[in-house]
Formats: structure tokens, sequence, C-alpha cells
């Protein structure tokens, strides 16, 4: 697998704007200044070229190969990132319902959706992680749902915690709509279990400033017509991403993305099992250092994408930050929210970052331990 890295650069655990692949990066710059064949920068491009429309057509194609989008949905891109999504969704599939929306509160990006959609109508929160601190998700037999409910919302990973759902919950014949920015494209996808899912990019799509959206025909056709024009997914998905200009510059750098996971990585697939095998290095090293290191998730719901530790001390915490930051791996400062440390591993880490990583917190406990 992939361990390349340019000599200058650091390891980057950043939880978002995160890291990119490399050959992303390269190819960008190759074209930054001329895309081939069309004599300008894609920076400077209309979004009404035909240059850009090819952009935005194989973006498109590419993210329905990748995850098997059936032809019944639709995949349109946004701005406005997931706090926009957090109004946009029970604006167009909320408002006016007879019944609550089901809400799963399992880490605070949960939460912050939740207070957003009890602007629109009723919201029944089934599951609430509060009481132990969001360590955990619910299991089968902790859900209640409403069958009559609009839609049934989670979030599929939490940054801030580092708890990830594995699988689907089933909702039965209620939608599901799915916060998935932060894991997004990291594994197969069963689509058809989804009425919604979106994903703003900087995670693992590509950089800052698009939202993915994928939403079932049905759905979109819900939104009452006296919405805000921009709110409206009907408008977006009738102009193609076009109604107003997109960022053209992100959704070229997700089709560089797109085709690096199809031609470099080999799909989802493996994709997936590239990020099992980083994200058990760095749980080893925590589960084998006798409580040194604290892992905030229980063991069933680890996230691959983002691990939260803690040490025995706040003053451990920002040495271990420091001294990390003198070894070039960088953005390992925890959440503001909740402290600690936070290890991104999004797709594009490669694996030297990781052992490099794990070989620190190795070295750092035997002289802290």
């Amino acid at each position: 697998m992939f361990t390349g890295t340019a000599t200058d650069r650091v390891f980057n655990f950043s939880p978002g704007p995160a890291v990119l692949p490399l050959p992303v990066l390269e190819q960008a710059q190759r074209e930054l200044v001329s895309l081939p064949g069309y004599g300008m920068s894609v920076l400077e491009m209309s979004h009404r070229s035909q240059g850009f429309l090819d952009i935005l057509a194989d973006t498109k194609r590419l993210l329905k190969e990748l995850l098997g989008i059936p032809d019944t949905y639709h995949v349109i891109f946004l701005q406005g990132g997931s706090r926009l999504q957090f109004s946009m969704v029970p604006m167009n599939l909320l408002r006016g319902s007879a019944q609550p929306a089901d809400y799963l509160v399992t880490g605070s990006w949960s939460k912050y959706a939740v207070a957003e959609a009890q602007r629109e109508g009723a919201v029944n929160v089934v599951w609430d992680g509060k009481s132990t601190n969001y360590d955990r998700l619910p299991l089968a037999g902790d859900l209640k749902l409403n069958p009559a409910a609009p839609y049934v919302y989670t979030c599929s990973n939490e940054t801030i915690q580092g708890v990830q759902f594995q699988s689907e919950i089933e909702t039965g014949k209620v939608p599901l709509v799915c916060d998935a920015s932060s894991d997004f494209i990291h594994r197969p996808l069963p689509i058809g279990k989804y009425g919604l899912l979106y994903a703003c990019a900087q995670k693992n799509a590509g950089p800052a400033g698009v939202t993915a959206v994928i939403i079932r025909d049905d759905l979109a056709q819900r939104g009452a017509e006296n919405l805000p024009g921009y709110l409206h997914y009907a408008n977006h998905i009738k102009e193609d991403s076009l109604y107003n200009t997109p960022p053209t510059f992100a959704i070229y750098l997700m089709r560089l993305v797109c085709l690096w996971l199809r031609d470099e990585i080999g799909g989802l697939a493996k994709m997936h099992a590239f990020n099992k095998q980083k994200a058990k290095i760095l749980y080893d090293v925590i589960d084998a250092s006798g409580g040194f290191y604290r892992g905030h998730a229980q063991k069933a719901f680890r996230s691959l994408m983002n691990v939260t530790f803690r040490l025995p001390s706040e003053q451990l915490e920002k040495e271990f930050v420091k001294l990390g930051e003198e070894r070039s791996l960088d953005g390992l400062k925890g959440h503001r929210s909740v402290g600690g440390i936070r290890a991104s591993i999004y797709n594009a880490m490669p694996l030297a970052g990781v052992e490099s990583l794990a070989e620190f917190m190795k070295e750092f406990k035997a002289t802290r331990g």
C-alpha cells in the first residue's frame, strides 16, 4: 500500500481540513496554471464552460461508481458544510410534518444537528449517549423508533469523541438520514439503506468548501415550494448543482480523490481494509500501555478515522503534543471541549505516518510512564 511522502511534509493528523493524498496534490500542482487541453486554470474556468461541466459530470460518475449509487438517487454538490445541512435536512423533510423526526445523539455533531432541527419542527431524541460521555453507540435493543417518523437522523462518525457506526441501523421504511462528513468514502456503503447521506469534503473527499449530498428521488420532492431557493434540494437537482456558482476547484479536487481511490487504492473495499490496518496499530499501542493511554471510546465502538485518548495528566498531554510536533507529527491536540489527544487517520494518512506515531507513543510511555 502507499507509503510515500514528500521530504518537507509533516504527518498531518488534523481532524479537518485534513491530509490529502500526495498524488492528488501533485497532480493539482501540475495542472494549476493550465488544465491540459483547456489553456487555463480550473480556478479561472467558468462553471458553465464545457471544461467544468465535464469535471462536474465525471465527479458525479466516479462517486456513483465507487459507492454503487442507484439511478433512483441524485448527487449534488453544495456549500455551507454540515452546519447548513443541519438546517436543510429538517427544512426539506420535517417542516409541516405531523410526526417528529427521530434523532440519535451520539456526540457533539449530532447534538448540534438536533438544536437546528428543533427550529423547524418536533424532534424525538431516541437515544442520547450523554450519560456515558458519548463513549459508545446504541445497540439494536436500545432504540425504539417511530415507524411513522419522517426520517431517522444519525452521524456515522463523531470526530470529537471518536465513536463510529461500523454498519447501518435498521429503520424499516423510515428514511435514514446520515451525516457522513468524517468517514465518507472510507468503506463501501449499502446506499439503498439511506434516504439521504451528506458529507462535507474536508476529511476524506477533498478540501473545505464543497459538500456532497446523495438523496433519494422521493425525498428530494418533499421540500415545500415556499422554501428559500438555495435551501430547496429540488432546485439544486434541477440545475445539476449549478443553481449558484459551485465551488469549482473543490469539486475538481474531489474528482482527483475519487480517481486516486479507484485507480491507486483499488476501490472502497481495499480502502476499508487499509483503514482498519492503520487504526489497529494505534489501538494496539493504547491497549498495551497498561492504562498510560486511555482510549475514550469503548472498544466495540472505536472510530477508524479519529483515535481519541487521554494521558495520566494534562501536563503530559501538552508535552506529548509539543514533542510530537518536533517529530513532524502535527495536529494531535484533542478538541477543546474534551481535551486529550486525537489522531485523525483519514483515508489519505499513509501507513508511515501511523507507524511513526505508534513508535513515538511507545517511546513517550517508556520515558514518562
